[in-house]
């Protein structure tokens, strides 16, 4: 496909004026209408790719009538809505009603971009880039979904990031996205045409550290038959992830804080010390600050690594993106499973909203993938959560309270003794802390007579 035409509906002139700059750049036809009565007009007249509403004011509910119209004209069409106010109700209205993506104003063009694409995409073969990217070689090749507040500002600190060459420190839970963030950083920065080397610490044997991230000559120790390139050297001019580098041994963390402040290493067995150029990207899924107060964490090596900081956060504090992290998933696995689901049942989406998620976003994409595998053969338009992970997820509401009625329970039993009621639930002091935080327990002593 080329130059395909986009059709924009919004009143807001600079708004539009900032939506036609991008579009043009990458190669979009763009039509614009402010009145409702033409948006079917217009649509009818020149048969768009896909349509972009947005409203600055509180009107969401007028927009949704529009989207519900334009799915009876045509059912694939693809449907992007902004809207100033949002909420997780108002998205899954917006989801039922069509609407393929969903925003929030002011919104991020680059994401929106990058969603435009997406769509594009799914209906053809056309690859929209930027005239400014060709020249540079620059691409993105991975993406974040969601476009909830905590999702636009870490994808709108990650652009800043990427365009400057500084160390990078992501913490968050496990199942975030840690590494597609680290990706993002590295295919939007000038290194992007260079090499993405990922180390997962966590997985390399205390004996094998060193041979793997900065390799070894021939006849370095037994079994050395032939030079080898580590993980560094691989990366050369681009970037090297550290992914739970938190894992890691104080020695080897040793190892990297002497490359990173040295800019250079040497191949075991080696004599002569090789450049280090790459941009080192680190992630943990544990809290530095613990890990460096229970003396697991070298604290040299945390300020050189926590120049700029990226927090992914969890799932459960960014609900809202569920419908669309749902929605990316099912078209996936709608394309790998040849089926045409529309989307999850609604049962299904509430049940969905009041889990917790402990596995984040991994958790939420398999269990998609499970309730794919548990499909009936006849037709089936919505997806219905598998009974026996429908069951796990009720059980797992009651699970925070019990939690919580535990702590207090071993505080009270402690009088009030953190170091002891720490130790009687089996956790590290630091965890403790955590959950004391997480409930928002406040201590309240019984006055000793």
């Amino acid at each position: 496909m080329e130059n395909p035409t986009v059709l924009i509906f919004g009143r807001d002139e600079i708004l539009h004026r900032k939506l036609k700059t991008r579009l043009v750049r990458h190669d979009f036809r763009v039509n614009h209408v402010r009145a409702t009565s033409n948006v079917y007009k217009a649509y009818n007249r020149i048969k768009p790719d896909f349509i972009i509403i947005y409203s600055t004011r509180n009107c969401s509910e007028d927009k949704l009538n529009i989207v519900e119209n334009l799915r009876k004209m045509d059912r694939n069409v693809p449907i992007i809505l902004s809207t100033r106010y949002s909420s997780e109700a108002r998205a899954i209205a917006a989801l039922r009603a069509g609407v393929n993506d969903y925003f929030r104003v002011p919104l991020s063009t680059e994401e929106l971009l990058l969603s435009a694409k997406k769509l594009v995409l799914g209906k053809s073969d056309y690859n929209p880039v930027d005239r400014e990217s060709r020249k540079s070689g620059g691409k993105i090749d991975q993406i974040l979904i969601g476009d909830s507040k905590r999702m636009t500002e870490v994808k709108s600190y990650l652009l800043k990031v990427a365009k400057t060459d500084s160390t990078v420190l992501i913490t968050g839970e496990t199942g975030t996205g840690k590494e597609l963030a680290a990706g993002l950083i590295h295919y939007d920065s000038p290194r992007s045409n260079k090499p993405f080397v990922s180390v997962n610490c966590a997985a390399l044997p205390e004996g094998l550290v060193e041979s793997e991230l900065f390799g070894y000559d021939r006849g370095a120790f037994t079994g050395a038959f032939a030079y080898k390139k580590g993980k560094f050297e691989l990366a050369n001019e681009g970037s090297i992830f550290l992914d739970e580098i938190g894992d890691m041994t104080q020695l080897a963390q040793a190892k990297i804080l002497r490359t990173i402040e040295s800019k250079e290493f040497f191949h075991l067995g080696g004599k002569h010390y090789i450049p280090m150029k790459a941009r080192v990207i680190a992630a943990t899924n544990q809290d530095p600050e613990c890990l460096m107060a229970e003396r697991n964490f070298r604290k040299d090596l945390y300020y050189r690594l926590n120049v700029a900081r990226v927090h992914m956060p969890s799932l459960r504090e960014r609900k809202e993106d569920i419908p669309f992290l749902i929605q990316h998933a099912i078209l996936k696995l709608n394309h790998r499973f040849g089926r045409d689901i529309k989307g999850l049942s609604d049962s299904g989406m509430a049940c969905l909203f009041r889990y917790g998620w402990p596995g984040n976003v991994r958790e939420l994409l398999n269990l998609v993938e499970a309730a794919y595998i548990n499909l009936p053969n006849r037709k089936v338009s919505y997806l219905e959560i598998p009974k026996l992970i429908s069951k796990q997820l009720q059980e797992s509401e009651t699970a925070p309270k019990a939690e919580r009625k535990r702590i207090i329970s071993a505080l009270l039993e402690t009088n009030w003794n953190k170091s002891t009621a720490a130790e009687k639930l089996n956790w590290s002091r630091m965890t403790l802390y955590r959950k004391i935080e997480k409930y928002n327990i406040v201590e309240n002593r019984t006055p000793i007579r």
